[in-house]
């Protein structure tokens, strides 16, 4: 309400425990209860919440879904073409990490969705336990792996005949 009164846009990035540590870390210093949702199915629905309103309010915020989550990535698509949004509408973005579901990347960017691949730079102290984390929370994505093997091993495939 304030970016729409003020006429600024408001942007997010919107994630599934990226500052995890961070957070915990923070609430704990500071005195206050974490932030944090307390399982997945909380966070799932939250973070689809997030992209709900963000689509809502498209001419004042821009998202970017930074997501492996397939039904989220699946959800964000079909509010667009719900709300007779424009696939490549400059507000809107999926983002997958470098060496991660690349099905989901690359089929939305043949569909003409706005997306990025995204990579953590900095000391190795801070970019691995990230890193780490972002592997062991995709591995629990239930089929996802499996299917991302079989994509790769389909490519290999393709690409020796």
């Amino acid at each position: 309400q304030k970016a729409r009164k003020e006429g600024w846009k408001v942007g997010m990035k919107i994630v599934r425990g990226a500052y995890l540590e961070k957070e915990n870390e923070r609430a704990q210093q500071l005195g206050y209860p974490t932030p944090m949702q307390p399982n997945k199915t909380a966070t799932d629905r939250d973070y689809n919440a997030a992209v709900r309103l963000c689509v809502e309010n498209i001419e004042d915020t821009a998202v970017c879904a930074g997501t492996h989550n397939e039904a989220s990535c699946l959800l964000l698509a079909e509010l667009l073409d719900e709300k007779r949004i424009n696939k490549d509408h400059p507000h809107v973005f999926f983002s997958q990490l470098f060496g991660m579901s690349d099905n989901i990347t690359f089929n939305l960017a043949a569909l003409n969705y706005n997306v990025s691949k995204y990579l953590p730079y900095g000391p190795v102290r801070y970019t691995m336990p990230y890193l780490i984390r972002r592997a062991e929370e995709n591995t629990a994505v239930a089929g996802q792996v499996g299917k991302e093997l079989l994509l790769v091993n389909r490519e290999i495939e393709r690409r020796r005949r």
